[in-house]
């Protein structure tokens, strides 16, 4: 490649970071708003939830035993540390149980970094209004998830996991729009985080690590914005530099193109959706259509002989990989634990991932009846059908019934109510929290734009579990 080489997409980076550090509240849209509002919701409870789990809690320990500054709640904990080392506690707490909320097109989990980013550095900077940070907020959102659009799917198949790579570019613009960084250090903030993203999806079948590449994403933005604060400089075209750039390094099918279309009109923090499964996205079609036939036909597992699920190829390469009982997050990641969970449970929530059901032998016994395919209709839809699924299911009686699900629950296109992500968040903190603090944090939540200051809603947060 010769210096003549031209950029992926001319001053790419440059503008998104304009954008970044120009961005004011008034600039959002009233439904881009509501949807940042239930995503913070929503985050805070999975990362609640994340900080009782052993993984969080050894990257916990870790991050104690530095004896940082105490600046910034660690989650749950009532412990304090650095605002980086808190981020990158409660974000890999916010990844720690496949909860969090999802944008489709960058494959990223963008609020189970910026929230955690921004909580922290609000402890740091002192008073920060409910505006400000739902400014930094899409600032972080939509730079990053941009980012991801761009490096598109082939960043997943070429191995290595978004939340880890695209993830810092979420968390350093919302760092830097809260820290008011100006356009050139925003730039410099990018070009800084570009160079610390990482994280392998070979760490899907069965690694905690998978995790920590969430809490990484977002300590790497923290120290980013920092540094550019202080004057360090980074890749000035950290986004379309056509060698040792981002999208030229870690996509061999970039679509640059995304980085910047219908900046300012069309809003991506607006096309992110939510959880009803606590476990990957990309086969919640699969499950919602499994309930559908087994309820609209009154089935039960035993009355199942064959399961035959047609997916796009990118969910088939993520989840139809042979199950073995390594570890929650082998099980979460796999379309045949979560089938035959579902079948049995209805649901798949907490309790259906506790050591016992691992390896339970009546769900190993019912994941010989699933077979999974790449099902040529819905690869011909392209990638916005990624998620999409056709299930069939014979009976022991040889009656069959097929469903087709194109949009999972929760998805934008089919959206759950507020009700429903509110009662989520009181199922996932149950026992984390009292029951006042639950509805304090709805409904306060609800009312963010309001808040004078953010701090009696993160002490809350961080306060030690009862």
């Amino acid at each position: 490649m010769s210096a003549m080489t031209p950029p992926l997409l001319e001053d790419a980076t440059r503008i998104l970071s304009e954008f970044a550090a120009n961005l004011q509240y008034e600039d959002i849209p009233e439904p881009v708003i509501a949807r940042m509002k239930t995503c913070t919701l929503d985050s805070i409870g999975c990362c609640l939830h994340g900080m009782t789990l052993p993984w969080t809690k050894m990257v916990e320990a870790m991050m104690m035993d530095e004896r940082s500054a105490p600046i910034a709640s660690i989650f749950g904990s009532g412990n304090k540390t650095s605002p980086g080392s808190a981020a990158l506690v409660n974000a890999t707490a916010g990844h720690a149980f496949e909860f969090d909320d999802m944008h489709k097109e960058s494959i990223l989990h963008p609020g189970s970094i910026a929230i955690p980013v921004l909580f922290a550095l609000a402890e740091q900077l002192g008073t920060v209004s409910g505006k400000a940070f739902l400014t930094a907020m899409v600032a972080g959102y939509e730079v990053g998830t941009r980012v991801g659009n761009a490096a598109s799917i082939q960043l997943f198949f070429d191995g290595f996991h978004p939340q880890g790579t695209s993830g810092v570019f979420v968390a350093a613009a919302a760092a830097g729009r809260l820290l008011k960084l100006s356009p050139e250090q925003m730039r410099n903030c990018l070009g800084i985080a570009g160079s610390q993203a990482g994280g392998l999806m070979a760490a899907q079948e069965g690694a905690m690590v998978k995790r920590f590449h969430s809490g990484r994403a977002a300590q790497s933005g923290v120290y980013s914005a920092l540094l550019a604060k202080q004057g360090l400089t980074g890749i000035s075209n950290v986004l379309e530099a056509p060698y040792g750039g981002y999208l030229s390094t870690y996509s061999t099918n970039p679509k640059p193109q995304r980085l910047l279309e219908g900046l300012g009109v069309q809003w991506e923090a607006q096309e992110v959706g939510y959880k009803p499964y606590a476990c990957v996205t990309s086969i919640h079609s699969s499950l919602d259509a499994l309930l559908e036939i087994m309820k609209a036909n009154g089935l039960q597992p035993n009355d199942i002989a064959l399961i035959e699920v047609g997916m796009s190829p990118m969910t088939f390469t993520h989840c139809a990989w042979e199950y073995k009982a390594q570890g929650v997050t082998a099980a979460q990641m796999n379309l045949y634990f979560s089938m035959a969970s579902v079948a049995y449970d209805g649901v798949l929530f907490v309790e259906q991932y506790s050591e016992s059901k691992l390896h339970a032998p009546h769900l190993l016994d019912f994941m010989k009846r699933i077979q999974a395919h790449v099902d040529p209709q819905i690869e011909a839809m392209g990638v916005a059908y990624r998620h999409a699924s056709r299930v069939k299911v014979t009976t022991t009686t040889r009656l069959q019934f097929i469903q087709e699900v194109l949009h999972r629950r929760g998805s934008p296109e089919n959206p759950l109510a507020l009700e429903d992500i509110q009662f989520k968040f009181r199922h996932v903190v149950a026992g984390v929290l009292t029951a006042a603090d639950i509805d304090y944090m709805v409904n306060t939540v609800d009312r963010l734009e309001e808040l004078p200051d953010l701090h009696p809603l993160i002490q809350r947060a961080g306060k030690k579990s009862p």
